[in-house]
């Protein structure tokens, strides 16, 4: 009798490099964020999607405060057509980065999700800065 991991038999492997190549499409990770930042290879936008006064508080290095509901048009007009945003929020308890990328994939743009957020940045150890900080 298998097991309940064995159960249900896995994927085959082309199947497999499929999936996993199109859920790759959608997110990234903080790791791989911060070695983006560290390496200077910082290709696409970090935007936290949270509200001013929490960003204020404290944010992911880098980042730049574009609440999810202030995504138009006309204020994401300011970007180049085929750049690439990295948002996030507070964390796997929060949607407000599933939003927004949905937001800025309507309006015909990029955009990948930084799974864990602000909990998976401070879950991974990495430093955090407050808008006192960002503006010295």
């Amino acid at each position: 009798m298998p097991s309940s991991v064995s159960e249900i038999p896995t994927a085959a492997p082309d199947l497999a490099v499929a999936h996993y190549a199109a859920k790759l499409a959608f997110e990234t990770d903080c790791s791989d964020v911060r070695a983006a930042f560290t390496a200077g290879k910082v290709d696409f936008v970090l935007l936290d999607v949270r509200s001013p006064a929490l960003f204020a508080q404290s944010h992911v290095p880098g980042a730049v405060n574009l609440p999810h509901g202030k995504m138009t048009a006309h204020r994401m007009s300011g970007w180049a057509s085929d750049t690439l945003f990295v948002v996030y929020c507070a964390g796997p308890h929060c949607n407000g980065a599933d939003k927004a990328a949905f937001r800025l994939a309507k309006l015909g743009l990029r955009a990948k999700l930084m799974i864990g957020g602000m909990t998976g940045w401070a879950d991974e150890g990495f430093a955090f800065e407050s808008q006192a900080a960002a503006a010295e």
